[in-house]
């Protein structure tokens, strides 16, 4: 498929694993230039890639909660040039009752999925290119809420809050928005199964949706590169759920 990405750069954080690698992987494919951020190198991964892919991808070390840390991978990206995209993907996602959260759950929470949002995009911004797009990854969760993980909610309703005021500072150079997935059949999803004991299964999950499954990284991905495309010029501050029907319900 083709998105209209040939020559064009993007950064996308948590690009090693799940959603955020779907996409690097879209992108790549479609002919752009890709740096993948991430708290931990996967040699291995980055081997394939780079073989399938050469100079065009890019790995930096980058633990998005820490603002020093962004500023820095900013700094070695802007060397290659300004950026075209920029996919705020990284995340984590902890289930724990308001009775029991504790600042340091809550900090950790807010850290990657809010405060990792912001700065990132903070430290690109002088770098991007008129004309660019930021898609930011919230989830179903920031929309509609869900049961026992409030601070998580709350992390990503916060995104869709900035992702709706920053598509508003940044029009017309930029375009900003956010896509919501619901679950996603990923690492994050297979440790929010095996945090929860045994008290559910990806079959327990499955059922609540009337699509009758969990939806794939592929799927997601697909709905963020059409929203990086040229072809959705006129689409900024638009928040696009994607979860087989779960929220229609």
């Amino acid at each position: 498929m083709n998105y209209g990405c040939n020559g064009r750069r993007a950064v996308i954080s948590g690009g090693t694993s799940g959603i955020g690698l779907a996409v690097a992987r879209t992108l790549l494919a479609d002919g752009a230039e890709v740096w993948l951020l991430a708290r931990t190198e996967r040699p291995q991964l980055l081997a394939e890639l780079k073989e399938n892919y050469g100079e065009k991808v890019h790995f930096i070390q980058c633990d998005v909660a820490n603002v020093a840390s962004c500023k820095a991978a900013a700094a070695q990206i802007k060397n290659a040039g300004s950026v075209d995209f920029l996919v705020n993907s990284a995340g984590i996602y902890r289930e724990q009752s308001m009775e029991m959260l504790t600042e340091t759950e809550f900090d950790e929470i807010f850290g990657v999925n809010v405060k990792g949002t912001v700065f990132l995009t903070q430290a690109l911004l002088p770098y991007m290119a008129a004309g660019g797009a930021v898609v930011n990854v919230a989830s179903d969760a920031g929309v509609s809420g869900n049961y026992g993980c409030a601070a998580y909610c709350a992390s990503k309703g916060a995104v869709v809050a900035f992702t709706r005021a920053l598509a508003l500072d940044t029009a017309p150079r930029l375009r900003v928005n956010c896509v919501c997935p619901a679950d996603i059949d990923t690492p994050l999803l297979q440790q929010q199964i095996e945090a929860a004991g045994g008290s559910y299964t990806l079959a327990d999950v499955a059922e609540a949706y009337p699509m009758g499954r969990v939806g794939r990284a592929e799927e997601v991905a697909h709905v963020i590169c059409s929203l990086l495309s040229p072809a959705n010029s006129f689409m900024t501050g638009s928040i696009v759920i994607v979860d087989g029907g779960l929220t229609a319900k």
